[in-house]
């Protein structure tokens, strides 16, 4: 008698596997699922979910594998799953999941999104005062240092077809600020940025290619420390807008990695483990706002 009680309470509290998805379920949990599809029934990857609870915190979390699927094992209760996909309007659904259940959502499709009106063909120019160059870079494999350039000029000529656009950007490399005055001067050294003989950094693309959505590529060379290298922005479009004297304005966010090394940045200090003091990977981070030229 007392054997049987003994493996009853074993096998409660040992996984069980799902009659429909094959997972191995605790007995206080039990499963969502959906597949996420674009308007022609096809399955959109990597499409970001949030599972939530009734208190609005995350339970879980992740991306549409490649045939759109989500699939979570969750405790039972009541949740909110956010689905969101870039060009594709968000998803916002209701399940209750039950003990050894399955809540199946079926197939949820995303509506595409009309992008954001372009810029009108012209010249136009970045508005500083609204806009931010900045980067990231690692120090001594721990610790971020953040920084910006505080003085920069660009003008970007926006043509009939968006993809035939050109700009040229202009930075004043003693401009460089991570807040810290030492550690200013020493980037504006020859140890690093050497603005005695390299004034200033410059950008210029006339290669602007849609990605889908809000995104586009902007490849371009980048000529910083006397040496001239293509790199290529990752860019988000963020639309037009009017300013508070109501003039138009388009804004948009750029990222890209560069590595000091490629322009001949290459001064090294190693610590006693062995550890650069100073990272080789250099993140840029852009929000630019632009104007019509006057």
């Amino acid at each position: 008698m007392f054997g049987r009680w003994l493996r009853s309470r074993e096998s409660a509290n040992v996984p069980r596997g799902n009659a429909l998805t094959g997972l191995d379920v605790p007995h206080t949990a039990g499963v969502l699922s959906c597949r996420v599809l674009d308007p022609v029934n096809d399955a959109v990857q990597q499409a970001e979910f949030v599972v939530t609870d009734g208190a609005g915190r995350k339970v879980v979390g992740g991306e549409t594998d490649p045939y759109g699927n989500i699939l979570a094992t969750v405790p039972t209760g009541e949740y909110r799953l956010a689905v969101t996909a870039e060009g594709f309007t968000p998803f916002h659904g209701a399940a209750t999941v039950v003990e050894g259940g399955h809540a199946g959502l079926g197939d949820i499709t995303l509506q595409i999104v009309a992008p954001p009106q372009l810029p009108a063909p012209g010249e136009w120019e970045v508005d500083p005062t609204h806009s931010q160059i900045g980067f990231t870079v690692r120090h001594i494999g721990m610790a971020r240092i953040h920084g910006r350039f505080n003085t920069f000029a660009g003008a970007v000529r926006i043509a009939d077809r968006m993809e035939e656009s050109a700009m040229h950007v202009v930075i004043d490399a003693a401009s460089i600020d991570t807040n810290v005055q030492m550690r200013d001067d020493h980037l504006r050294s020859g140890d690093f940025l050497d603005v005695g003989r390299y004034p200033t950094m410059e950008f210029y693309s006339d290669r602007f290619v849609h990605r889908g959505g809000t995104r586009w590529g902007v490849t371009g060379a980048l000529t910083l420390h006397g040496v001239s290298r293509t790199i290529a922005l990752d860019t988000q479009y963020l639309g037009l807008g009017n300013g508070l004297e109501g003039e138009t304005r388009a804004a948009c966010r750029a990222t890209t990695e560069l590595h000091r090394e490629d322009f001949t940045l290459t001064w090294q200090t190693m610590l006693a483990r062995g550890i650069a003091a100073v990272g080789s990977s250099i993140s840029i981070d852009m929000d630019i706002q632009i104007v019509p030229k006057t």
